[in-house]
């Protein structure tokens, strides 16, 4: 068994990287990666310049470890929802997707850094464009999948072919996204996106 002594130091590494992944988060969400700077992180986290330094030497290190987060957490909530492989179960994985939007309305923070980032990295510069430009096209192929499973099926109400209800779906999403963050008191992300695919897939309704 390990002795607390042992583990002591890793755990305490642990927690701190994650106060800073935390601050880092607040930090871009409010500034966007190219006005953040490290001390201003360091600030958040109520941390030494120095011991930032320690554990992400560069803020494209930190980056990478905001996006490791959201890509983890977003990969867990979906399978606690029990979004399933959209091919072969796709009610159940659209009812997912639709759990997955109730759930980030209530981290508004999350919301504000995606938003701010995806924006930013579609300059292919941007040291997060492959990690967008990738989501973008995870996001598109699970719609075109769960959609194509449905029009074979005949339980698709829609002439637009699966790939470009995709992404029109995608970009909704997205959209709508911006909407909420600008007035929270009228615009409820769960409610738009569950009326545009319940017009698609009747069977969302009940």
């Amino acid at each position: 068994m390990t002795t607390p002594s042992t583990r002591g130091p890793y755990a305490k590494s642990a927690d701190i990287r994650h106060r800073i992944v935390e601050a880092c988060v607040d930090a871009l969400a409010e500034t966007g990666f190219h006005g953040v700077t490290m001390k201003d992180v360091a600030r958040r986290a109520d941390l030494g310049y120095t011991t930032l330094l320690h554990h992400y030497s560069r803020k494209e290190d930190l980056l990478a470890a905001v996006l490791r987060l959201r890509a983890d957490e977003s990969t867990a909530y979906l399978h606690s929802a029990q979004a399933l492989d959209p091919a072969t179960h796709p009610i159940e994985a659209l009812r997912g997707m639709l759990a997955v939007l109730v759930d980030n309305e209530q981290r508004p923070g999350i919301i504000e850094l995606h938003v701010v980032l995806s924006a930013e990295a579609t300059s292919p510069r941007h040291p997060a464009h492959p990690y967008y430009a990738e989501r973008s096209r995870a996001l598109r192929d699970f719609y075109r999948q769960a959609f194509a499973t449905l029009a074979t099926q005949g339980r698709l109400r829609s002439p637009i072919d699966p790939e470009t209800l995709a992404t029109m779906t995608v970009s909704l999403v997205s959209g709508t996204q911006t909407q909420w963050l600008l007035d929270r008191e009228t615009v409820s992300m769960p409610t738009v996106i569950r009326a545009f695919l319940s017009s698609l897939v009747p069977e969302l309704e009940d």
